[in-house]
């Protein structure tokens, strides 16, 4: 120990603790099992114990403030068995952690509350922060501007109405900028008045347990850091988007009221001081707010016990007969997957790929699709392939599911999911209703009507979903866009969908091939497909919509080949809960024969536009279930380039993506 910091303990703890301690760190560890003799040196009298627990503390002095974070971590050591020879710091004694425990809470406490400040800090409005539909992403860049991620956030804060002393969680999905935003984040949040900040560990959270947290602590809201399945690094993208005390995205008039607040900020509030430490669970104390370093992991892995039947997918995944892998693309799920695939439900060691958050998520895309989980699908594809194959994305929300040899479309899944909802133990007594995005194929409609429930059509954006799931007029959810789930959480959960589709394999004894032609026997098939055009030019892509937007008003009745356009509109979405109204979410072109063709751009990327274009033919004749899907929408994809001059507009002859 360095001498400032040596003194200081020896004259709060005593100089036996010092002694014991330095005899710690030269390597001295006694043997002499159930012998108290091996404590000698380190033992406190627990007279001493309760009256310097009772007692004041007196501050740190002066020269010990640049010790402060290894003092801090030292005892942070002490409690948690961590770096230091844990014998005698165990039972018969275990007081003594609890001691230093609570005297660093009490130095915390006693050194901020004296030396931190609040600064008010003089700032200009960016022109550039208003949410998309997933919250404020932008490229890294642009977030280290200075006043740039503080302006936000305060404009979260000055938005919010009572939100002084409440608490608040925040994580993200560990891509680069992530830990240092946090700092800041905690600052500002102190200066505002927060009471208590819950944090993972390290800062890293996916979006589905962030969700999960609020709402089982009760919790007043959370701030995401992600930018989902958008790639990361120095100079790649980052996002923020904060959650209201349901566990959900914050809907449309608080994230206006947000943006509206960013155009007129002249100042934010920050506590001046040192960064605390996130890389073990831990209680610091930021001026007058609790921050709580939390192992995030624990609480969803409990969550998803009580969902799903753990036993029969154990057996399942330690038959012998039955392989899978998930892939984590390096992204923040990885630690979930081990713990629930690998180490929960015995799935053997490898089952898990790509396990390790990383800051650019390995150099990859983070984004769960045939094109950037390539080699997922060769190995599901390939030779001696397993029987189950998954991957999710960056902060954990999103899916994709694949068989050997098979992929399952996510409106496809969703519609399997809502058919056999009634496998799984959580959902056994019925769903009272689901909910698809827009965009997404209408395959679910058809189960909901066999099933006799309600099925909701929303504009993009899970945030829509969150008045449903309250109100309790859908169980389940989802996005063509790789995204399902229900009512546990206010966000589309990655993990939760695998965990679904697990235990519907486990309990049929099916292929997901096999379960998936089963349900196209019995519903018909809708051939689906998306066609994204990525980083177009941003106007030729806006005078595109625009004119489709006029043309859609004449559309109806109008014949194109073999197909009748029965409706034409620019969607808007009333919402059935609060009557809310939301426009202009997207061209829509359906036909007499249940096809449809849709346009949007994208609100999720940083660079320029993404132009979607989605298209849909249904077929209830199994003999044509087996033609490949692009030439089954072939007739649909001449059609919409023939409406939407897509190749004039974009400049591009081919989607970049294709799912």
């Amino acid at each position: 120990m360095k001498g400032p910091i040596k003194r200081f303990i020896a004259r709060v703890c005593g100089k036996k603790f010092v002694g014991g301690v330095r005899r710690q760190e030269t390597g001295d560890r006694r043997q002499e099992s159930g012998d108290r003799s091996q404590y000698s040196g380190v033992s406190i009298q627990e007279s001493v114990f309760r009256s310097q627990l009772f007692s004041p503390c007196s501050l740190p002095p002066t020269s010990l403030s640049p010790h402060l974070p290894t003092l801090l971590d030292f005892l942070n050591r002490i409690y948690y068995d961590r770096g230091l020879p844990g014998r005698c710091l165990s039972h018969p004694i275990s007081w003594l952690s609890t001691y230093c425990y609570i005297l660093k809470l009490r130095i915390a406490s006693a050194y901020q509350e004296k030396t931190m400040t609040i600064e008010t800090v003089a700032t200009k409005p960016f022109s550039d922060q208003k949410p998309g539909t997933s919250g404020l992403r932008k490229s890294v860049p642009v977030f280290q501007q200075p006043h740039y991620l503080e302006n936000f956030i305060q404009a979260i804060f000055n938005t919010l109405d009572g939100i002084e002393g409440q608490t608040l969680v925040v994580g993200g999905d560990g891509r680069y900028y992530n830990r240092q935003a946090i700092q800041t984040i905690l600052k500002i949040a102190a200066a505002n008045g927060i009471g208590r900040i819950l944090v993972g560990t390290d800062g890293i959270v996916s979006t589905p347990a962030i969700s999960g947290l609020i709402r089982e602590n009760n919790a007043f809201g959370g701030i995401v850091l992600s930018a989902s399945h958008n790639p990361g690094g120095p100079e790649g993208d980052f996002g923020i988007k904060y959650n209201i005390t349901n566990g959900g995205p914050a809907p449309e008039n608080i994230t206006d009221a947000i943006y509206a607040e960013t155009k007129v900020i002249s100042s934010y509030k920050i506590l001046s001081g040192a960064d605390i430490n996130l890389d073990r669970p831990s209680s610091f104390k930021l001026g007058t707010m609790d921050v709580e370093v939390i192992d995030a992991v624990t609480p969803y892995v409990k969550m998803m016990e009580k969902i799903f039947d753990f036993d029969r997918i154990q057996a399942l995944l330690t038959s012998g007969k039955f392989k899978m892998c998930m892939d984590s693309l390096h992204a923040v799920t990885g630690p979930y997957a081990y713990a629930i695939f690998e180490q929960r439900l015995g799935a053997p060691k490898g089952t898990v790929l790509n396990g390790i958050p990383l800051e650019d998520f390995g150099g990859g895309h983070p984004d769960p699709n045939l094109v950037y989980a390539h080699d997922l699908v060769e190995i599901l594809f390939g030779q001696d392939a397993p029987d189950f194959g998954a991957a999710s994305d960056g902060d954990g929300d999103r899916n994709m599911i694949l068989g050997q040899n098979f992929f399952v479309t996510p409106s496809d899944s969703l519609a399997v999911l809502t058919a056999n909802a009634h496998l799984v133990p959580g959902y056994q007594n019925g769903i009272t209703g689901v909910a698809r995005s827009m965009p997404t194929s209408a395959a679910a409609d058809r189960v909901a009507a066999k099933l006799g429930i309600d099925c909701y059509e929303t504009p993009t954006g899970w945030k829509f979903f969150g008045n449903l799931l309250d109100a309790g007029k859908a169980t389940l959810c989802g996005e063509e866009s790789f995204g399902t789930g229900s009512n546990h959480i206010r966000e589309k959960d990655g993990l939760w969908a695998v965990l679904f589709w697990l235990n519907i394999l486990a309990v049929k004894g099916e292929s997901v091939e096999e379960i998936v032609r089963s349900h196209w026997q019995e519903f018909g098939r809708n051939f689906y497909s998306r066609h994204d055009y990525e980083e177009v030019a941003l106007e030729p892509a806006k005078e595109m919509m625009a004119r489709l937007q006029k043309l859609v008003l004449d559309l109806k009745g109008q014949q194109f080949g073999n197909y009748e356009v029965e409706y034409a509109d620019d969607f808007s979405y009333t919402d059935p809960v609060d009557g809310s109204v939301s426009k202009n979410q997207g061209i829509r072109i359906g036909f007499t024969d249940g096809s449809r063709i849709i346009y949007r751009l994208s609100g999720t990327g940083t660079k320029g536009a993404t132009l979607r274009v989605y298209l849909e033919s249904y077929e209830p004749d199994a003999s044509k279930h087996d033609i490949d899907t692009q030439k089954a929408l072939q007739p649909l994809i001449d059609l919409a380039e023939e409406i939407g001059q897509i190749r004039q507009s974009t400049g591009r002859e081919q989607p970049t993506v294709i799912t």
